[in-house]
C-alpha cells in the first residue's frame, strides 16, 4: 500500500459497527509517521539529528489554570482529594498555590501574577483513570458536577467541545475511549479517560504516594509471584527482577508477567 493510501482514513481499521476501531494513538503514529510518509525530509532530518545530539530528559511538571479567586479555586480542589503541596503570599499581587491529583506526578499552580490568561479559558486539561464508572461515582460523590460518560464517534481521543460525542463508554470499553468531563468553579474545563491498558512501548513513571498504597502492591506482586512459582515448579532466584517488572506493569495498566 503507497503512503498516499494509508493516509486515507477509508483504508484504516474498523469494528463490526463500520466505526474505525482502533484509531487510537498507536494507529494514528502508524498510518502518519511512518518513515515513508510524504514529508519535508530536510526537517525530518534536523529533528533526528537534534534528538540524536541532546536526549535530555523532560517531564511534564506543572499546568497552570487561570482562575478570578484562589481561594475558591483552592477549596474547589482541595474538596476533590487533591494534594495541597504549597500555598506561598509571596508579596502584594503574588500567590502561589500548587496541588496534586492523587497519583499523578503533575501538578497544577494558580494563584495570583502566575498568568496572563482570562480566568476559565483553559481547556482539555486531561486526567487519567482506570475505572470510568468510579470516577465518576466519586466526582459526583464530592458535589462535582459531571458530564454523562460518552465516547468519541471516531474513536479516537475526543473533540473540541461536545461535538461528536456519543452517550455511554466506547464499545468493548475499549482503553483510551471513555470520558467524562466537568469543570472547576471558573469554568476551566477538565476531561477525565478511562486507560485501562497502556499503548505497547508507553513509558510512564511508577509513584506510589504513601506506604499503604506500596504495601498493597507488594502483597498483590507477592501473591502472583507465588503463582509464577508454583507453574515454573521451583523457587525464583530472580524475584526482584520479577517483582519490579510486574508492579511497574501493573501500576501502568499493561499486561503482567506470569
Amino acid at each position: 500500500m503507497s503512503a498516499d493510501a494509508r493516509l486515507d482514513p477509508r483504508v484504516w481499521p474498523r469494528d463490526s459497527d463500520g466505526r474505525h476501531a482502533s484509531l487510537n494513538a498507536t494507529v494514528l503514529r502508524h498510518h502518519l509517521m511512518r518513515r515513508d510518509c510524504p514529508m519535508n525530509t530536510e526537517t525530518d532530518s534536523k529533528r533526528t539529528g537534534a534528538a540524536e545530539a541532546a536526549r535530555v530528559v523532560m517531564k511534564l511538571e506543572v499546568v497552570v489554570l487561570p482562575v478570578s479567586d484562589v481561594d475558591r479555586a483552592k477549596a474547589f480542589y482541595e474538596d476533590l482529594g487533591w494534594t495541597l503541596d504549597v500555598d506561598l503570599p509571596v508579596s502584594a499581587g503574588y500567590r502561589v498555590v500548587e496541588l496534586t491529583p492523587p497519583g499523578s506526578p503533575t501538578s497544577i499552580i494558580f494563584g495570583s501574577g502566575v498568568t496572563d490568561a482570562a480566568a476559565g479559558s483553559a481547556r482539555g486539561l486531561q486526567l487519567v483513570v482506570s475505572d470510568i464508572e468510579t470516577a465518576r461515582t466519586e466526582l459526583v460523590a464530592r458535589g462535582v458536577e459531571v458530564s454523562e460518560i460518552f465516547h468519541d464517534t471516531t474513536g479516537v481521543f475526543h473533540h473540541a467541545g461536545v461535538t461528536a460525542r456519543e452517550p455511554g463508554p466506547a464499545p468493548q470499553r475499549r482503553s483510551y475511549g471513555s470520558f467524562i468531563s466537568f469543570q472547576d468553579p471558573d469554568g476551566n474545563e477538565w476531561i477525565v479517560q478511562e486507560v485501562t491498558t497502556r499503548i505497547p512501548g508507553r513509558i510512564v513513571q511508577t509513584r506510589f504516594d504513601s506506604p499503604e498504597e506500596l504495601a498493597v502492591a507488594l502483597r498483590a506482586a507477592a501473591a502472583a509471584h507465588g503463582v509464577h512459582e508454583a507453574r515454573i515448579g521451583h523457587e525464583d532466584a530472580n524475584w526482584p527482577e520479577w517483582y519490579a517488572e510486574y508492579m511497574v506493569r501493573a501500576a501502568a495498566g499493561q499486561e503482567v508477567p506470569e
